[in-house]
């Protein structure tokens, strides 16, 4: 299989587990990647995961940053087409059956169940990005820790998280 068909069948599956949006998979992104392909390795997965983030925009950009890396304008197209059209086939087909199901008992409960899945995972990506950059000892994963009760237990914008992180950035590098 060509390297543009690795890049496209790896998103693609990706994207089919992305439950609260690219951010959720990043942990699987980088097993992916990083460990089981050697397209990138850890310090390279960071900033191209840092530039994404910093670029306004969806956090979809971090796989299309990720794809340019990895084989250039080709790879870029392969690995967002990856990321967008199996989910979005998969919500168009969920969104028309949610509809014809609105009044079944079970589809409430069903969709809040997701809710924690989307949090684990998401949480999970922020442990990832910890564990990438390494050479900080714990106060990446501290970070973490205190970015996620700040964003669930305040009103205040989750920009002063990433203010905050722009901060710590520049103390330590």
């Amino acid at each position: 299989m060509t390297l543009l068909l690795q890049i496209l069948a790896t998103f693609s599956i990706l994207s089919l587990v992305a439950v609260g949006g690219a951010n959720s998979v990043l942990p699987e992104m980088h097993r992916q990647v990083v460990e089981l392909r050697g397209w990138l390795d850890d310090a390279t997965f960071a900033q191209l995961y840092a530039l994404a983030q910093a670029a306004p925009g969806p956090n979809i950009l971090v796989a299309s940053v990720m794809g340019w890396r990895i084989a250039g304008g080709a790879g870029m197209a392969m690995a967002t087409l990856g990321m967008l059209a199996p989910s979005a086939v998969l919500a168009w087909g969920m969104a028309g059956l949610t509809q014809r199901l609105r009044g079944a008992p079970w589809l409430k409960p069903a969709q809040a169940g997701l809710v924690p899945v989307a949090i684990g995972l998401i949480l999970a990506a922020g442990v990832t990005m910890a564990q990438a950059a390494q050479g900080h000892g714990v106060l990446p994963l501290v970070v973490v820790a205190i970015s996620t009760v700040f964003v669930w237990r305040t009103d205040y914008s989750p920009l002063w998280v990433l203010a905050g992180g722009a901060v710590l950035g520049l103390v330590f590098l």
